[in-house]
């Protein structure tokens, strides 16, 4: 018995041996297959990761276009393209219906309307974070129009309309104002109640009241015609209050977003509108 026991227990240990032979060869194997894969998923990455670096920074300059030399062929370019147009809006509102708006992408879109020759633009959004925030989309319109236009940016001064910046910039060829929604159907409200005092002062009776006078009345855009266009951007179909009285007669082109919007959709929108025919009503 004691003969067969060794030999049982030799015949053990030798399976117990090659056992562990097996899993450290097993383990040598896992581990040299993970890092073939590590290298084979760095290997698929590293293009992607290439070319999301490359996409960020297409939008970029998409946005902002060329810079230097080529900063003054976008001028000649933008100027060239608003006299090319059939009809130009005098007054375009820019209006953000996405919940998270972008000061750089709108303030590229106010810089281009400049360059284009619009004299008059709205910027609005229906959760009033750009009048809110008025001092920071305007130091991002200038930075942009010096980068945007360069030397040139002399010819192309913006006139801030809002009540803080009001004359800051004198001999502009072009006005801004950021409005909210109490500069909408509030401000409708605030004109009839006034009106209604000066019935009541008899200053005026009922019979005074016309759109003329409604006009008048609004201090919202006190000084601006009504838009000829608004740029809506966002999947909102929908404008959300923005000034509901002056834009009757106003044509209306959705884009899918403001952010990363580059010149070629903004001049796109243009081109619809200087094609499109305005019946008035008729």
């Amino acid at each position: 018995m004691s003969g067969a026991g060794g030999l049982a227990w030799r015949a053990l240990h030798a399976l117990l041996r090659a056992f562990l032979c097996l899993q450290r060869a097993l383990l040598a194997c896992l581990r040299g297959r993970a890092a073939a894969a590590a290298a084979t998923s760095c290997a698929l990455l590293a293009p992607a990761a290439r070319a999301l670096g490359f996409r960020e920074a297409r939008a970029a300059w998409r946005r902002r276009g060329p810079a230097r030399g080529g900063a003054a062929r976008g001028r000649q370019r933008w100027r060239a393209d608003g006299r090319a147009l059939r009809k130009l809006p005098v007054h375009v509102g820019l209006v953000v219906t996405e919940e998270e708006p972008s000061y750089a992408d709108m303030a590229s879109l106010v810089v281009w309307c400049m360059a284009v020759g619009i004299s008059y633009v709205s910027v609005y959004d229906h959760n009033g974070i750009f009048k809110r925030n008025n001092s920071r989309l305007m130091d991002e319109i200038l930075k942009q129009q010096q980068e945007l236009l360069g030397l040139d940016c002399s010819k192309y001064s913006m006139e801030f309309a809002n009540h803080d910046k009001t004359g800051q910039v004198l001999n502009c060829q072009s006005t801004l104002k950021v409005l909210s929604p109490e500069d909408g159907k509030a401000d409708i409200v605030k004109a009839a109640q006034n009106f209604c005092q000066l019935v009541a002062q008899q200053q005026r009776t009922h019979s005074d009241l016309d759109v003329n006078m409604l006009d008048n009345l609004l201090s919202s855009t006190h000084g601006f015609p009504d838009p000829d266009l608004v740029l809506k951007f966002g999947p909102v179909d929908s404008t959300l209050g923005f000034l509901p009285w002056h834009i009757r007669l106003t044509e209306i082109i959705s884009l899918p977003s403001h952010l990363n919007i580059s010149y070629e959709e903004f001049f796109s929108a243009l081109h619809h509108y200087a094609a499109c025919e305005q019946r008035w009503g008729k």
